[in-house]
C-alpha cells in the first residue's frame, strides 16, 4: 500500500471533510432502493497509481464482472483523500458509487461525518459474518463509535528489516526482540566515519522513514483516550518511556543534528537508492511492501525480517506490531448502493478474490481466509508479516472524529522533544493532551 505515513497533509484534508456531515446525511437509505441483479455500471475510485497496482485492481475488478455480469465497473485510480474529499462533498453524479482510502486514521471522520455510508444495513442483508471473517484489529480501524462505514481490503503489517551480512559482521547473532535489544543493536552495528557515518544501525528520528511515534508506540501497550474521550497521553505512563527512549537512542547514535545530517544524504523512500537498500542503516523499521522493493533493487546482502521488538517489561507480546491498510466503502451519494455493495462485499471478503489482490500488490490479506491461504504466492520470509497481522496485541490508532489531526498533533511534539526545543517531557505531554482535546472539541 506504502501510502500509511501520517503527513500534515493528510491532517488538513480530513479537516475539510467535516463540510460532508451536512450534505451527506440520509442519503444511504435513498441509494440503496436500485436493483442489484439489473444492469447497471458503477464507478469505482481507489489510490493506487503504480503500474503493477493499477493492473492488480483490473484483474479483481474483471472478476468480478464475470461473476456478476450485469454490473459493469468503471474505475479511476490515482484518487487521494482531497480529490475523493471534492466528488463526495459535490455528490456529483459523474462521481464514485464505490470508495477507497489508505489513511485508516481518517476512518472517524468518514464514519461520524456521513462521509461514506452506513454498510451495517448491506451487511446484515448479506449475512457476512464480520467476527468470523476479519481480523479484530482491521475490523475496529473500520469503524467509529459503533458506527461501521467501511471494510477493509488487505493490510500493512510493520516489522524489523535487518542486513544479515551486517550482522555477521558485527557478531550479531539475532534480531533484538525488546527495546533494549534493539538500542544496543544499533549501537553496535553504527559505523562511524568522521562527522558522518559508515553504516547507521538504525535512524531513530521521527523524519526518519516509518519511524514515526505512532509506529513506535506500537511496541508499548499503550491507549490513547480515556474512556470519557479525553487524551490520556500525558497520564498512560507508555507514552513517557517511549518519548525518553527515543530521545536517548537518538542522543545515543550520534546526536539529532549527526543523524539529521545524515538522513539528508538518504535516497527517497519509495526508490532503488532507500538507505536500507544502500546499507547506510542495517536495520529499518517497515512495512511488509519493503521486502519485494529490497528485492526489485538487487540489494547485495541477505536480508532478514522480524517482529519489532517491544517495551523490555513486555517481552511476552513479542510478535505484535503496526497494523493500518486500505479500506473500501460506498459514497452517500450513489443511487446505487446495493450494486456497489455488491463489489465492496467480493473485494473484501471473497477469499479468491483477496488473495489474488494480495498477490498482485504484495500486501497482507485482510480475512482469516485468504491469511491461511495455501495460493498465496510470497517470499517464505513474509510470513512474518501475516503473523503479526494475525497476533492479538497488534494494534492501530484509535479513531477520532477529527481523523488524523491528533496524531500529527502528538507528532509535532515529537519533534519538538527529539530534537531539544522541549526540555519537560512532562509538561510537553500535558500541553499537547490540552491541544488535542480542544481540537476533538471544535471538531465535533
Amino acid at each position: 500500500m506504502r501510502r500509511s505515513r501520517l503527513t500534515t497533509t493528510a491532517a488538513v484534508a480530513v479537516a475539510a471533510i467535516s463540510v460532508l456531515a451536512t450534505a451527506c446525511t440520509g442519503q444511504a437509505e435513498s441509494g440503496a432502493n436500485d436493483d442489484p441483479n439489473a444492469k447497471t455500471t458503477i464507478n469505482f475510485w481507489h489510490g493506487w497509481s503504480a503500474p503493477s497496482e493499477v493492473k492488480a485492481v483490473q484483474d479483481n475488478v474483471d472478476r468480478f464482472e464475470k461473476t456478476h455480469p450485469n454490473i459493469k465497473v468503471d474505475v479511476v485510480g490515482n484518487i487521494n483523500d482531497d480529490k475523493l474529499n471534492q466528488s463526495l462533498r459535490t455528490g456529483s453524479s459523474n462521481g464514485p458509487d464505490v470508495v477507497s482510502s489508505f489513511t485508516t486514521s481518517n476512518v472517524g471522520k468518514f464514519c461520524s461525518s456521513g462521509a461514506f455510508a452506513d454498510l451495517t444495513p448491506f451487511i446484515e442483508k448479506s449475512k457476512l459474518d464480520l467476527e468470523k471473517t476479519f481480523p479484530e484489529v482491521l475490523l475496529d480501524y473500520t469503524q467509529f463509535e459503533g458506527k461501521r462505514c467501511a471494510l477493509p481490503l488487505l493490510a500493512d503489517a510493520y516489522g524489523l528489516y535487518y542486513n544479515k551480512d551486517a550482522f555477521e559482521k558485527a557478531g550479531v547473532a539475532a534480531p533484538p526482540k525488546t527495546m533494549s535489544e534493539l538500542a544496543a543493536v544499533a549501537k553496535k552495528l553504527t559505523v562511524a566515519k568522521g562527522d558522518s557515518f559508515e553504516q547507521l544501525g538504525f535512524m531513530p528520528t521521527y523524519h526518519g522513514y516509518e519511524t514515526v511515534a505512532d509506529h513506535y508506540l506500537s511496541s508499548w501497550d499503550h491507549t490513547y483516550f480515556d474512556a470519557d474521550g479525553k487524551s490520556n497521553i500525558a497520564k498512560d505512563p507508555a507514552f513517557a518511556k517511549m518519548f525518553t527512549y527515543q530521545k536517548k537512542l537518538v542522543e545515543d547514535l550520534g546526536g539529532y543534528a549527526k543523524l539529521e545530517k545524515f538522513r539528508g544524504t538518504f535516497g527517497d523512500e519509495w526508490g532503488a537508492k532507500h538507505p536500507f537498500h544502500t546499507g547506510q542503516v542495517a536495520m529499518q523499521l517497515d512495512g511488509e511492501w519493503r521486502l519485494g522493493m529490497a528485492t526489485d533493487a538487487k540489494v547485495p546482502f541477505e536480508i532478514g525480517v522480524a517482529p519489532m521488538p517491544v517495551a523490555d517489561d513486555e517481552a511476552d507480546s513479542y510478535g505484535k506490531g503496526f497494523l493500518s491498510g486500505t479500506i473500501m466503502g460506498i459514497a452517500p451519494a450513489s443511487k446505487k448502493q446495493n450494486a456497489a455493495w455488491e463489489l465492496v462485499k467480493f473485494m473484501t471478503s471473497d477469499t479468491r478474490a483477496v488473495v489474488d489482490f494480495a498477490n498482485g500488490i504484495r500486501n497482507v490479506p485482510s480475512t482469516f481466509a485468504a491469511l491461511k491461504s495455501p495460493d498465496l504466492k510470497f517470499d517464505p520470509r513474509f510470513k512474518t508479516f501475516l503473523d503479526i497481522a494475525q497476533h492479538p496485541k497488534s494494534n492501530t490508532p484509535d479513531g477520532a472524529v477529527n481523523g488524523s489531526a491528533y496524531q500529527q498533533t502528538l507528532q509535532d511534539f515529537g519533534f519538538q522533544y527529539e530534537k531539544g526545543a522541549v526540555k519537560d517531557l512532562k509538561a510537553g505531554l500535558e500541553k499537547t493532551a490540552a491541544q488535542i482535546d480542544t481540537d476533538i472539541a471544535k471538531a465535533k
